[in-house]
């Protein structure tokens, strides 16, 4: 049994990682921001935690992850506000990271997009570019600490039926995509697999399994 928190608990993603995670067995903690959502996090088999991380220091955030043995980020601004958008994808992600050893924690998967980086290659005149310059300066800050980190790069998300395969590497094409259900197995996959520790994932749907897909040493 593992004691999973998931940053951002209400999300897409995370309420079928949760989900996943709380089924085989492990014990998830799924943080959230309003208390409205508690009891659809609750539904998942994962308790709820109302604790606002954009506002939270380093401090603030290492208490809320006390006593777990590995981090999730699946939070997101959500597009918007650029400043916003800096604040919890860039600014309270790297606090989260920096928060993770004051808690006792080394293990940290990082949920990403495919195709982010320094090299993201969108323009700052482009509506994506707060998220794709944050999501670069928290992607690098990540890859600078001591954190047994993963950082998995899904493509675009879609709500469609899990398939349980996907593809790795590769090209980002205009038609690639990724189930929200495949990405939130892949979460629950490299949680506990420490071959893919200091691995930049990035995946589209395919056809290989998933357990198949991922590194294996």
């Amino acid at each position: 049994m593992t004691r999973i928190a998931i940053i951002g608990g209400h999300g897409k993603i995370a309420l079928r990682a949760a989900k996943i995670l709380s089924d085989r067995g492990d014990e998830v903690t799924s943080i959230i921001r309003n208390p409205a959502q508690a009891d659809d996090v609750s539904a998942t088999g994962a308790t709820p935690l109302v604790a606002d991380i954009e506002q939270l220091d380093t401090a603030g955030i290492a208490s809320v992850l006390a006593g777990q043995d590995a981090v999730v980020w699946s939070a997101g601004a959500g597009g918007g506000d650029p400043s916003r958008t800096y604040a919890v994808d860039r600014d309270a992600a790297i606090r989260s990271m920096d928060a993770a050893p004051a808690a006792g924690v080394k293990r940290y998967v990082m949920v990403s997009y495919f195709g982010a980086g320094p090299d993201h290659g969108v323009p700052e005149d482009n509506s994506f570019f707060a998220y794709a310059d944050a999501k670069a300066a928290a992607d690098t800050h990540l890859k600078s600490t001591s954190l047994d980190w993963t950082i998995l790069g899904p493509s675009k998300l879609t709500d469609e039926p899990g398939s349980g395969r996907i593809s790795v590497g590769g090209e980002r094409t205009a038609g690639s995509e990724v189930s929200r259900a495949n990405v939130a197995q892949v979460i629950a996959e490299v949680v506990n697999a420490p071959a893919t520790t200091h691995q930049v994932i990035e995946f589209d749907d395919g056809s290989t399994p998933i357990t198949d897909a991922l590194p294996t040493d």
